[in-house]
C-alpha cells in the first residue's frame, strides 16, 4: 500500500550499490539547480528531535580549496609515516583526495547547540546530532550518484585547521568534507577493494540473532538482495 512501484524499488537499490567513494573528477561544472537538488535531499534527512543541526558551506574558490588541500597533504603524510613496509608503499599509490579536481567541494557540519536547551531523543545519546549530520551526508551521496555525480569524502583534514579556513563558527563541528563532481567513472568496486587494501566483510558474519552472543552465518537468510551484490 505505501510501497513504490518495482522499478522505483530497483533504482534505490541501484544507487546504493552503485555509489563510490570518487578522488578523480572531469573538468565539467555542475548546473546549479542540480547541485541545489543534490544539497536539498541532504537538508531532509532524519535527524534527532527534527533538529537539522547540519550547515553546508559551498566551495569554489581555487584558493579556498588549495588551503584546504595544504592541509590534507601533511594529514596524508603524517599518516603514511605510521605505516611500516610494505603497507606504507601501497598506501602512497592510493590517490585519497580530489579537493583541487573536483568543480564543488562541501563542508557537512554539525551545530550541537541548535535546539537547545531541549532536544527531544538526545538526552541520553548526546552524539546524536552528530549522528544525524551523518545521515544528510548519506543523502547528499545517494541523490548524487543518481544524478551520475561523484563525491569523495576527504578524511585526512584537521578538523581545527578547517574551521579556521572556512570561518566556522567556535561551537560548530566540521563533520564531512566532500570533493564533488562529474568522475571519470564509476568503479564496478570500491577503490580500496580493486586495490587489495580491504575486502568487503561478509554480511552474514556480521549479524547477530537476538543478542551478540550468536556469532552471526544466520543473519540475512537466503535471497536478501544484499547478499547478491558485493560492489
Amino acid at each position: 500500500m505505501f510501497g513504490f512501484t518495482d522499478d522505483e524499488i530497483r533504482a534505490v537499490y541501484r544507487t546504493i550499490y552503485a555509489r563510490r567513494d570518487i578522488r578523480r573528477f572531469r573538468d565539467e561544472p555542475i548546473p546549479e539547480e542540480t547541485l541545489e537538488r543534490v544539497i536539498d535531499a541532504a537538508h531532509h534527512a532524519p535527524s534527532v528531535g527534527f533538529s537539522q543541526p547540519w550547515d553546508f558551506v559551498v566551495v569554489r574558490d581555487p584558493e579556498t580549496k588549495a588551503e584546504i588541500k595544504a592541509i590534507a597533504s601533511r594529514a596524508i603524510d603524517a599518516a603514511q609515516a605510521a605505516y611500516e613496509q610494505p603497507r606504507r608503499s601501497q598506501f602512497g599509490r592510493l590517490k585519497l583526495e580530489g579537493i583541487e579536481d573536483a568543480p564543488v567541494n562541501v563542508c557537512v557540519t554539525c551545530d550541537p547547540t541548535r535546539g537547545e536547551p531541549h532536544v527531544l531523543g538526545r538526552n541520553s545519546m548526546r552524539r546524536m546530532d552528530v549522528y544525524s549530520t551523518c545521515l544528510a551526508v548519506q543523502n547528499l551521496w545517494l541523490a548524487a550518484r543518481a544524478e551520475g555525480i561523484g563525491v569523495g569524502w576527504v578524511s585526512f583534514l584537521y578538523p581545527s585547521e578547517v574551521r579556521e579556513v572556512l570561518d566556522v563558527p567556535p561551537h560548530v563541528k566540521p563533520v564531512a568534507y566532500l570533493c564533488v563532481g562529474y568522475p571519470e567513472s564509476f568503479p564496478e568496486e570500491p577503490i580500496l577493494q580493486t586495490e587489495g587494501w580491504r575486502d568487503r566483510l561478509e554480511l552474514d558474519d556480521l549479524v547477530h540473532l537476538e543478542g551478540w552472543e550468536d556469532e552471526g552465518g544466520r543473519g540475512a537468510g537466503d535471497g536478501d538482495p544484499a547478499r547478491d551484490r558485493r560492489a
